[in-house]
């Protein structure tokens, strides 16, 4: 571990002086790594076409993947997204800030790289209160794919980040070991009836139940 990336940063009560130091840096067009509720995740600013090429660098990552992005309340959705279906109200209702990621139909002013040129793009409202308080300490939706060389496991402590990540990255919020596990459950609300495409951090039959009702 690069000790003076690194920056000790508590779960719970983050501190508002290391939050604005790592926005600094977001607004710079920089790269964070911070913790989510599952794993690591780097933090950039999602609507710069060179701070997203320096995630897929970082990571490694095919360019047919498309990169989520986190934001802080959904009156953000406005110039992200082309619609909000009625149905992702309900589930943004129920399940937001938390594991589920929606699927959108997304402007035209979004960079084709972040959505692999699909123009669709997972969003997802933060729970955890360190990624809650990054998110909210910019005007922009900032990136929130995992800490990993494509392909290769997440990580859910700092000590487990490959070297290559911390290398080119401008700073590491450590908050000490998250859960791990299967991240968040992905549901795509362009398609009728929505469609779950990754199961995850939130039960299936918990999606269906909500939307049934």
């Amino acid at each position: 571990m690069v000790q003076n990336k690194t920056i000790r940063v508590d779960k719970d009560h983050p501190d508002p002086d290391i939050i604005n130091q790592a926005a600094g840096i977001l607004k710079t067009g920089g790269l964070i790594i911070f913790p989510a509720a599952c794993l690591y995740g780097v933090a950039a600013n999602a609507l710069s076409a060179d701070a997203v090429e320096k995630v897929f660098q970082l990571k490694q990552r095919p360019r047919k993947n498309p990169i989520l992005v986190l934001i802080k309340n959904t009156d953000q959705l406005d110039g992200l997204v082309k619609t909000i279906p009625d149905k992702a109200r309900i589930l943004m209702n129920q399940f937001w800030p938390g594991g589920l990621t929606l699927i959108f139909d997304v402007t035209d002013s979004i960079n084709p790289k972040l959505t692999a040129g699909c123009r669709k793009l997972g969003i997802r409202l933060p729970g955890h209160p360190v990624a809650k308080a990054l998110v909210n300490s910019v005007d922009f939706p900032v990136t929130g794919t995992s800490a990993n060389l494509s392909g290769r496991p997440g990580c859910t402590k700092t000590d487990m980040l490959c070297p290559e990540i911390i290398e080119k990255v401008d700073l590491v919020l450590d908050a000490g070991p998250v859960k791990g596990g299967a991240g968040s459950t992905v549901v795509d609300i362009t398609c009728t009836p929505p469609r779950i495409l990754r199961q995850g951090a939130t039960p299936a039959k918990d999606i269906y139940a909500c939307l049934k009702n």
